[in-house]
């Protein structure tokens, strides 16, 4: 198959790297422990912990969780947001030789009911504050050990003491709740570190993660990512990132902001994983919806690395804080999990001085396959090309490829590609060509380098009067009309046109009106694309990484 991408690849970065070059995520991540034992790894609230903190922490949990009789093999739920707790309950359920399931805590009771039940977990970490929701459901589930945590535990004394004391008695946002039998994170730490550890033997073609997907669009089906499939991702994202980090060069630690979410495959991959990877340190940003909140936190540090999503780079970059910050040691600035558009892309630009490389990945593929060079100095518009080891396709709906130029449904293979979703063989069929490629649902054009732009999700697509019309590309132009602050657009029933474009707008100018936004469009949009209606409204739903949920949109109430 020809790769056009290839020849305009950035010096240095590989068209191949080796997954096996590890025999396990596990032992990749004990040589990073050991390599920058004594480096900081993550930051919360300023309290740090090493590698090294994390290497023997990890241990302890892991023994704890051998202890209690978990085999190789059984999964273990980890539901938490953005504290310390995280990367030790991580590696030490993967040290173990157990298996992750990564779990939204805000998931309601009956979500992570189905979650619990498809899984199989055996056992649960759940911080606190979510262990109400968790106590509802424990009973319809295969669970039979929890541990729980809060903020504070690994924050240290006493500041880990007076966080949970504000969080349970002041700001009361610590919901009872009884489950029997469970143990403290700390208490599970301090019996682990009374035991033997067994080390188990571990194969590359072993499930590490059962990452969760597709809730938004029907049931949540668990991507079985391979010990393999993460180091195939973390190794091409490391030789990806290169060109970025040699452009800028930047004396000292990399420093990575962490405000997405660390249960959701992006973070996941792109700050925790690959931050360790490279000996760097995660901020750890628990409420990414404080923006004021959270630049305070990133004002003492010199930000190397921000991954995020539209809205997140939309909001900072809107926020009058952001003009107060020292964004000169900025290198990369990673957008994904959705478009991001050109009127975000040029604030961002404006006010740190680091454009957005935007890239494109999946659950189901371990989070980026595609993106833009990292040293690239302008944002570009589209999700860039293929990384290393990666095959793509644009299909036709009968699998055949498209014509140079024309929209197709991306498909994909590579080590980087999931092994198939869990226990759900015919769901994972429909997914995969024969020749086992993994077909995305999402629809993109190719040009003549090999640089990819997405046209939208399959399901997206607006039918007006026979013509294709795409969501992202009405979002994109009504995004760059002065007063709008953030927009998205939908398909309604048409009696005319079987179909025609309602959107949905944020002001960010409240004196914008209707007719300067009609006026505005009717300049950048042919007849069938205007949009037949236009709402103003004061938020657009949201998933909890930032993912404006469109099929959500079709029951929100004008403002005012």
């Amino acid at each position: 198959m020809e790769k056009p991408w290839i020849k305009h690849y950035p010096a240095g970065v590989p068209e191949f790297i080796d997954p096996d070059r590890y025999p396990s995520l596990v032992a990749l991540l004990e040589e990073t422990f050991t390599k920058f034992r004594d480096s900081a790894a993550y930051e919360l609230m300023g309290k740090r912990i090493t590698f090294g903190d994390i290497d023997r922490l990890s241990i302890q949990l892991a023994a704890h969780l051998q202890g209690k009789g978990l085999q190789q093999g059984d999964r273990v739920a980890i539901m938490m947001p953005n504290v310390l707790q995280y990367p030790v309950a991580v590696a030490g359920v993967l040290r173990a030789g157990l298996i992750v399931v990564n779990v939204n805590p805000l998931y309601t009771a009956r979500e992570l009911k189905h979650q619990l039940q498809d899984s199989g977990a055996k056992a649960l970490i759940v911080i606190e504050n979510f262990a109400a929701t968790a106590q509802d459901v424990l009973a319809d589930s295969a669970v039979k050990h929890v541990i729980t945590t809060s903020v504070g535990d690994l924050l240290g004394f006493p500041k880990g003491a007076f966080v949970d004391f504000m969080l349970r008695k002041v700001k009361k946002v610590i919901p009872a709740f009884t489950i029997a039998g469970a143990v403290r994170f700390n208490t599970a730490l301090a019996d682990g570190a009374k035991r033997s550890f067994k080390k188990p033997t571990i194969q590359s073609s072993d499930i590490a993660v059962l990452q969760y997907t597709g809730g938004t669009t029907g049931v949540a089906k668990g991507a079985m990512l391979l010990h393999r499939t993460i180091v195939a991702a973390l190794l091409s994202a490391e030789a990806w990132m290169q060109p970025g980090l040699k452009a800028k060069p930047v004396a000292g630690q990399m420093t990575i902001v962490c405000a997405l979410p660390l249960y959701h495959v992006f973070a996941f991959i792109t700050c925790s994983l690959l931050a360790m990877r490279c000996g760097g340190l995660n901020v750890l940003i628990p409420n990414p919806r404080d923006i004021g909140g959270m630049l305070k936190t990133l004002k003492p540090h010199q930000i190397n690395v921000f991954p995020a999503v539209n809205t997140l780079f939309n909001a900072v970059a809107n926020h009058p804080d952001a003009a107060t910050m020292d964004w000169s040691k900025l290198q990369i600035c990673n957008g994904g999990g959705t478009a991001v558009v050109e009127a975000t892309a040029k604030k961002w630009l404006e006010v740190t001085g680091c454009p957005v490389v935007e890239g494109y990945g999946l659950s189901e593929s371990c989070s980026g396959i595609t993106c833009n060079p990292t040293d690239s100095l302008t944002y570009t518009g589209n999700i860039g090309m293929p990384m290393s080891n990666m095959e793509v396709r644009l299909l036709d709906d009968d699998r055949r490829e498209v014509a140079a130029g024309e929209p197709g449904e991306i498909a994909l293979r590579g080590p980087q590609i999931m092994a198939g979703y869990w226990q759900k063989p015919e769901e994972t069929a429909n997914c995969m060509t024969a020749d086992g490629f993994f077909l995305t649902g999402d629809v993109a054009t190719m040009d003549e380098r090999g640089y990819f732009k997405i046209v939208d999700r399959k399901k997206d697509m607006i039918l007006v009067s026979g013509f294709n019309v795409y969501p992202n590309e009405i979002e994109s132009v009504a995004a760059s009309c002065p007063g709008v602050l953030e927009c998205a657009a939908i398909g309604i029933p048409d009696k005319n046109s079987g179909e025609a474009v309602k959107l949905f707008i944020v002001k960010k100018d409240p004196a914008l009106t209707l007719d300067q936004v009609k006026d505005y469009l009717a300049t950048q949009l042919t007849g069938y694309k205007k949009p037949k209606q236009i709402v103003f409204i004061d938020d657009l739903p949201k998933s909890n990484v930032g993912k404006i949920l469109r099929r959500e949109l079709r029951d929100v109430k004008p403002a005012g």
